[in-house]
């Protein structure tokens, strides 16, 4: 059997995934991260993106975060977002709408948000939609 390591995906709201990964890849601040099990303890603030755990058997689960924190121990790796979300839930036609709304504040055609909003707001959407092609390219094969 394949060496594995604990992972728990928790936002504000409640707990998404928790079970075993052999990895575990995320967006930190300065680049992709690769958590393999054994890796070296770290703590690393991650950005709006995409977090993809392949389980023991070979499956890969997609998830999107807004941000948040990811905490790395010889046998867990944890990640804590603001908000977090599996691909196959997410509500394409809404993150659409909610691309466009931020997409027309940083045009400069909208008031609905700030300039520092809009640009938070358009890195969830568009790690959201990032998750649901990978899902669906996944699901082609």
């Amino acid at each position: 059997m394949a060496s594995t390591i604990r992972c728990d995906i928790v936002s504000a709201e409640a707990e998404i995934y928790s079970g075993e990964a052999t990895l575990v890849v995320a967006t930190g601040e300065i680049g992709e991260l690769g958590i393999a099990p054994k890796h070296a303890p770290l703590i690393t603030r991650l950005k709006p993106g995409k977090v993809v755990v392949t389980t023991p058997d070979g499956e890969q689960l997609d998830f999107a975060i807004s941000g948040g924190i990811l905490e790395v121990q010889p046998e867990m790796v944890t990640v804590l977002a603001d908000t977090a979300v599996r691909a196959q839930d997410i509500d394409e036609a809404a993150v659409r709408k909610a691309k466009e709304e931020a997409e027309r504040v940083l045009a400069g055609r909208g008031e609905a948000m700030d300039v520092a909003e809009a640009q938070q707001r358009l890195a969830e959407v568009s790690a959201q939609l990032a998750a649901l092609e990978r899902l669906r390219k996944n699901l082609k094969h």
